[in-house]
């Protein structure tokens, strides 16, 4: 419980951080694209015999080089694009778990074994963590000057691509450290949740910096705790209490709303 505590708290965090920028860029549907399409790297890494995060990392450039592709070389719009990758993507996925034989239970890539983090698993989250958070810490106002403005950051001389490309690469490491803690259908609440509830509380970017991760892990902690109370999955609790923030900060605004009315 203490192990699943630690990765479920720093996953929590990390996708946190990297989703308030997401909701900013309105890259919500690209967070949950990426997240499914970790899911035959996964497989094809434990084929070869390599840790699960490197298959997992470098399916999700790839489906975001394929969206780029398909985005630019035909006339479907991007939300197109990323639903048939994706989808096509985490079907192949499945199709892979299904008849690759194992030791190992494939089928917790889809919805996490917390409890049962491996030493290697949990050095792989506490370094891609780290990792994501020191370039997130560097980055933080241009990748913020981008988000609002991409066409003035342009003009101003900052590297709009390199900025795109490094919020798609903390994207994949993110969705790497979610894979871990949750697996893939969860990871996508993770990375999603913790922002939009920000944005509803706060208008000012760099609060929702510090309301998005805060509130991400208490809920780690009440789902993760409440989980061992009822018996049931840690996982899918988190999610349960991130969704539960989500709906009492929009009751909030609503009442505050018709009392300023």
């Amino acid at each position: 419980m203490q192990r699943a505590l630690l990765v479920t708290v720093v996953a929590s965090v990390v996708c946190a951080l990297l989703s308030c920028w997401l909701v900013l860029v309105g890259w919500s549907l690209m967070g949950d694209a990426v997240s499914h399409s970790v899911l035959p790297g996964v497989v094809l890494a434990y084929l070869a015999g390599l840790p699960f995060a490197i298959g997992a990392f470098v399916m999700g450039l790839g489906a975001v080089a394929l969206i780029g592709a398909v985005r630019q070389t035909t006339r479907v719009k991007e939300d197109a694009a990323i639903g048939v990758v994706f989808t096509t993507l985490f079907a192949l996925g499945v199709v892979l778990v299904s008849v690759t034989p194992s030791q190992v239970d494939l089928g917790h890539i889809l919805v996490g074994n917390v409890l049962g983090v491996s030493d290697e698993a949990l050095a792989q989250v506490l370094l891609i963590s780290a990792a994501v958070v020191l370039v997130v810490l560097v980055q933080r106002r241009d990748l913020t000057h981008w988000a609002f403005d991409r066409t003035h950051a342009h003009v101003v001389g900052l590297p709009v691509n390199r900025l795109r490309w490094t919020l798609l690469v903390l994207l994949a490491l993110t969705a790497v450290v979610a894979l871990q803690a949750v697996g893939v259908v969860l990871a996508v609440a993770m990375l999603i949740i913790p922002g939009a509830t920000a944005h509803l509380l706060t208008d000012r970017f760099s609060r929702m910096l510090v309301v998005a991760p805060t509130l991400a892990a208490t809920c780690a902690v009440v789902g993760t705790w409440g989980s061992y109370v009822l018996d049931v999955s840690s996982a899918g609790l988190v999610v349960v209490a991130q969704g539960s923030a989500f709906a009492l900060a929009w009751g909030a605004v609503r009442v505050r709303g018709r009392a300023t009315a």
